[in-house]
């Protein structure tokens, strides 16, 4: 384990290295505060016009709020998706890109593992993903909070699925950086990430046109990647009373959000599934010819 720590170590200075935290950073800090002042804007507005209607406020959590609402909540989905893009294009060449550029070979000549290398593969890059979703996500809602006085009613349950989500995709990555060159990866992991996204598009229009079958593809979808099914499920944690109503009423027409919590199996699923395919990837790689 302390090799394995030890090579989580190299990752992260390798990730400061490359300028790729320095980047995130300024990349991150431009998107909030665009975002941000976005959110402003808006409150700036929806005050005026309480003004002008004879109103001497309005509820955060009640439907004069919608907008600002569903800013927290489209921002909160650009978290997890920006926390996606980053799981997998920071950790797509983790071990490939080493092996065909010969960095490889000098490190398992030394007294270190291969299962060692990818579990500190791992642990390296999901700590750099890890953090910067989080104090993104904090960022974010705390801005808004910040500006208008809006929470959502569990901001740490969705933020923790978001985060499993993270965890999960960067353990896919790694299994296929063992079984593929870094282009090949790339691309099978984004496909996979498809696969969740059309799950919930399929439940979404399944439900609306009241056809079991789409909603029973939609649900394979979610089982074989569930991605999207954590986000949809952090969604529902994300929205106050009112427009979980809403989403009922409507049965679920938007694909986006979800008026259900997240079934307890599919989390056990996702926590499964990133220890299957790290244990899956030490084992692969263990046995590989380079």
């Amino acid at each position: 384990m302390r090799n394995a720590l030890l090579i989580a170590e190299l990752s992260l200075r390798e990730a400061f290295s490359k300028r790729l935290v320095s980047v995130l950073v300024v990349l991150s800090v431009l998107f909030i505060g665009f975002f941000l002042y976005g959110v402003l804007r808006l409150e700036q507005t929806l005050d005026q016009r309480a003004i002008d209607a004879g109103l001497e406020g309005r509820s955060s959590t009640g439907a004069g709020n919608i907008p600002v609402i569903s800013s927290a909540l489209f921002g909160m989905y650009l978290v997890y998706f920006l926390g996606s893009l980053m799981a997998v294009l920071s950790t797509v060449g983790s071990v490939s890109a080493d092996i065909e550029n010969g960095v490889m070979q000098s490190v398992i000549a030394r007294p270190v593992s291969r299962a060692q290398v990818v579990l500190g593969r791992f642990l390296g890059f999901s700590t750099v993903n890890v953090v910067y979703v989080a104090l993104l996500g904090a960022a974010l809602l705390g801005g808004v909070y910040a500006i208008t006085g809006y929470l959502p009613p569990a901001p740490a349950t969705a933020l923790a699925l978001i985060l499993l989500a993270v965890l999960m995709l960067t353990a896919l990555t790694v299994l296929g950086s063992t079984l593929f060159t870094t282009l090949a990866n790339g691309i099978g992991v984004f496909v996979l990430y498809g696969v969740g996204f059309t799950g919930g598009i399929l439940s979404a229009i399944g439900k609306l046109a009241d056809t079991p079958t789409l909603v029973t593809l939609g649900k394979v979808a979610n089982a074989l990647m569930p991605s999207n099914a954590l986000w949809l499920g952090a969604s529902y944690h994300l929205q106050p009373p009112f427009m979980l109503q809403v989403g009922d009423m409507t049965r679920g027409a938007n694909p986006f959000t979800s008026s259900t919590p997240i079934a307890a199996g599919l989390i056990v699923w996702a926590v499964a599934l990133t220890v299957l395919a790290v244990s899956a990837a030490m084992w692969r790689f263990s046995r590989r010819d380079l």
